[in-house]
């Protein structure tokens, strides 16, 4: 019970919205102990189940030490310092793999992401957006647009009055409204990031551009001012580690003039440039201040722009900032709005930190915008000019995608919120893009075994690798069990950028990593990677990603009986939806090897994989035992795509041996799952087999996603999928917390929460994306709608958790990992609307002989 105290704390709705996360069930005391509990009565438990899960508490406590403390690195996991809650998240600025800074709700800059897949939270109070209005030669209106009342730069008038402010959030674009309180003038910022479908290079730029509508209700004309202020750094220590510097600068192009302030921000490793500047064009000045202190009193700053609504704009460097010193700088832009009229102010933040270690500082990486915007730390001018001056082309393209799904009045409201703001992750997963170096060779991205990736070389070279972080609190990238969920939007908005994750993941699958290492859970030793077996992860930021994988310690996952499933899903979902030829070509080979590594576990020769007795798969700490649903119909579905892919490469050898083993798998998963109404959890006969896991349909929920689920690819009778649909939605979903908190993850028959886990009584929001899909699919639209509002209710508005969409959290408003890349799922619901609307593309024969695209 002592165990449990700091690890499984309850949010409890305070004033900041602080609490502690239900976090750490990979390596979880909570969940040991819990587990402990469960299958005995009081006094009850065996000395060896005690002694095991001491054992565990030990072995993760020393390696957390060695890690945090000698070795001075972050832990992939941390039980012990969790990240609290904040309910103050907002739209996140930055396109994809650039890094981000996410403003809150309230408009602070409040969540920091430059150094590859490293958080920061912390709002850096001097950087601010302040207006000034002016009439007949006087200043009238001097304000703060911010709620705070912080102990520095006290001379500014702080304390906005957030009654007169809104704020409205469409990932990638957020507004903020303010109507000035007896001033008659309405100042609305319209933020937006470049995040564009199937673009591949604005989509990666690291900026945000704030757009300033003026609108003057007063009968005279009124001259605007708005005063952009930015801290050099974000708000940590080494912000005053000295030697920092800013410098205005301009840069035309084309006409076109943008001026701003430069900030130098130069630790020893990583260093980047922040820009702030504003759009000059006729009847807008653009003035700045250069350097000013953000600790002190901020008297000189606020008089300057107090007496003409300008600033002095001194010229020349500021001087190298002392230790101890923290510097900052402003920008404002001025205009005169007529009486009745309307006018635009345009700021841009650009941050360009072009070359960036891993935690490891073993290999420099170059991003993804140094393609178009080079490599050599002086691209934030250009950048902030590009973002000024195509930021409408952005706008145009990013209503295009959206508009016809945001008119659509027989969707939801709720639902439309949902499927644009959860891609938030896809920048603010602490995602990293990265070039492949212009002299790499294949053989350098191939390893020794990866010689067939034929295309590897190519796609990598055009497209770059791709990876996203577990979570904010789980920094593992690419976790391969939790992208099988997630990958649907990537694959349906940048398709290529899945083709390049898969490339990757194949890369690893066909290598080996013998060194020896120790598993938390278990204690017992084995080899980093298996040959032919899928990676859990391809790294951890805080070490050396790509090079060496699987950071996850807790579970030996060569022992997982789903990840080598999903690659092979995946594989023919990518090929229907972007029907590449080449990438089925590559991939084929790959699939063929995982599916072989795969058979070892049908003990009995039955065509029907066994789970191994241990959480042998996503839910790892939810034990299984031989045949299961989930692990079973992932494995007949991954069967079924191998005879469709065999069938399409026209392998017809391969296609009948998977073709007789589907035949014996179906009826093996029938007969030892079937119950007349679901398919049981396992088929161990134990208290908890007969449990509904909202999950069990996972299987048909991607041969549904592909057009595979009807007719010859029937792999589970239509009847049965209804009948355990319809029986989750009356257990898992309306008998759980009034219907209202989506699907717990396993429901008793008798309609109790299945407590034999610590994940058996969660709600995982992905998978309840993923069943609401299943659902449409099948059909059942609104009992599919239903479920999936659960959590958007849950998440985003009881709970207070915008733009940080945990794992999980359970009736009683205990949550688990904040910020979570599963809810990305959610485009599974839009891919199985478009099929029922005709819309997706269907399943091709290969074409001959063609280029890679």
């Amino acid at each position: 019970e002592a165990a449990e105290g700091p690890l499984m704390r309850r949010y409890e709705g305070t004033a900041r919205g602080r609490g502690v996360a239900a976090d750490g069930w990979r390596v979880c005391l909570a969940h040991s102990f819990e587990e402990l509990r469960q299958p005995y009565g009081a006094g009850d438990v065996p000395l060896r189940d005690v002694l095991r899960h001491i054992g565990l508490a030990l072995r993760y406590f020393r390696w957390w030490f060695k890690k945090t403390r000698i070795e001075k690195k972050s832990a992939f996991i941390d039980l012990l310092y969790a990240v609290p809650l904040q309910q103050i998240y907002g739209c996140p600025l930055g396109g994809i793999g650039g890094g981000t800074i996410t403003r809150g709700w309230r408009g602070e800059f409040c969540r920091w992401q430059l150094n590859p897949g490293l958080y920061h939270y912390e709002t850096v109070i001097a950087n601010q957006f302040t207006v000034c209005l002016r009439c007949r030669g006087q200043t009238i209106y001097q304000q703060v647009l911010s709620v705070e009342r912080p102990s520095t730069l006290q001379s500014w008038n702080w304390g906005y009055c957030g009654h007169y402010a809104f704020y409205h959030a469409l990932y990638p674009r957020a507004w903020l409204v303010y109507e000035l309180p007896g001033q008659n003038v309405v100042l609305t910022c319209r933020q937006l990031s470049p995040v564009i479908p199937h673009d591949y290079k604005d989509s990666s730029l690291p900026v945000g551009v704030f757009i300033w509508e003026v609108e003057n209700r007063k009968d005279e004309d009124v001259e605007v001012s708005i005063m952009f202020s930015l801290q050099n750094g974000m708000g940590a220590k080494e912000d005053r580690s000295g030697g920092h510097w800013n410098e205005p600068f301009t840069f035309q192009n084309n006409g076109e003039r943008v001026a701003g302030v430069l900030l130098h921000h130069c630790p020893a490793v990583n260093p980047f440039t922040l820009a702030i500047s504003a759009r000059e064009k006729a009847g807008t000045g653009v003035t700045h201040v250069t350097a000013f202190n953000p600790a002190g009193l901020g008297r000189e700053v606020w008089q300057d722009l107090l007496q003409d609504g300008r600033l002095d704009s001194p010229t020349g460097k500021s001087s190298l900032t002392e230790k101890g010193e923290v510097t900052a700088a402003a920008v404002c832009a001025s205009c005169r709005v007529p009486a009745r009229g309307h006018k635009t102010l345009e700021f841009a933040l650009a941050w360009d930190m072009p070359c960036v270690h891993f935690g490891s500082k073993e290999k420099l990486h170059l991003r993804r915008y140094t393609r178009f915007f080079g490599s050599n730390g002086d691209a934030a001018p250009v950048l902030s000019h590009y973002a000024l001056t195509h930021y409408e082309e952005w706008e145009r393209k990013i209503e295009a995608w959206q508009n016809p799904i945001l008119e659509n009045s027989q969707l939801p409201s709720w639902y439309k919120s949902a499927l644009f703001n959860e891609l938030y992750f896809m920048t603010d997963g602490g995602t990293i893009w990265m070039e492949v170096p212009p002299d790499c060779c294949a053989e350098d991205l191939q390893g020794p075994a990866g010689a067939g990736l034929s295309h590897l070389l190519p796609v990598l070279r055009e497209y770059g690798r791709f990876a996203y972080l577990e979570g904010q609190e789980y920094r593992m990238y690419n976790t391969y069990d939790v992208h099988f969920y997630a990958s649907f939007a990537l694959v349906m908005l940048w398709p290529k950028l899945q083709i390049s994750l898969q490339y990757d993941i194949a890369v690893t699958v066909v290598n080996e990593d013998v060194q020896p290492r120790q598993y938390l859970m278990c204690g017992q030793t084995a080899q980093v990677k298996m040959k032919n077996v899928v990676p859990h992860d391809i790294g951890d930021p805080g070490d050396e990603p790509w090079q060496r994988v699987n950071a996850y310690l807790m579970h030996d996952t060569a022992d997982w009986k789903d990840l080598n499933l999903k690659f092979v899903l995946q594989v023919y979902r990518d090929y229907c939806l972007t029907h590449d030829s080449l990438y089925l070509r590559d991939m084929w080979p790959v699939c063929q090897a995982v599916m072989e590594s795969e058979l070892k576990f049908d003990t009995d020769n039955d065509g029907l994989i066994e789970n191994g007795g241990f959480a042998d798969q996503t839910y790892d700490a939810w034990v299984v035992h031989g045949a299961s649903a989930y692990c079973g119909g992932l494995w007949l579905a991954a069967v079924c795509m191998m005879c469709k892919m065999a069938e399409v490469l026209g392998d017809t050898e391969v296609r009948q041996k998977y073709l007789d083993i589907l035949n014996k798998g179906k009826e093996a998963f029938e007969r030892r799952l079937w119950n007349g109404k679901y398919y049981n959890y396992d088929s161990s006969g134990s208290d908890t087999s007969s449990s509904i896991m909202s999950d069990q349909c996972a299987g048909q929920w991607f041969l549904g996603a592909c057009g595979l689920d009807q007719g010859e690819f029937e792999v589970f009778p239509k009847s049965h999928v209804l009948s355990a649909l319809k029986t989750i939605f009356e257990k898992n979903v309306l008998s759980f917390a009034g219907g209202t908190m989506g699907a717990v993850n396993g429901m008793r028959p008798d309609g109790v929460p299945d407590t034999s886990s610590v994940q058996s009584n969660e709600v995982w929001i992905g998978v309840v994306y993923s069943l609401a899909a299943t659902m449409i699919q099948e059909g059942m639209v609104e009992e599919g709608f239903r479920t999936a509002e659960g959590c958007y209710r849950t998440v985003w508005e009881r709970l207070g958790m915008s733009f940080q969409t945990p794992e999980a959290y359970r009736e009683k408003k205990v949550y688990r990992s904040l910020a979570y890349m599963r809810p990305l799922s959610i485009w599974s619901m839009q891919l199985a609307l478009e099929r029922r609307a005709g819309q997706a593309p269907a399943p091709t024969q290969l074409p001959q002989g063609p280029s890679h695209p």
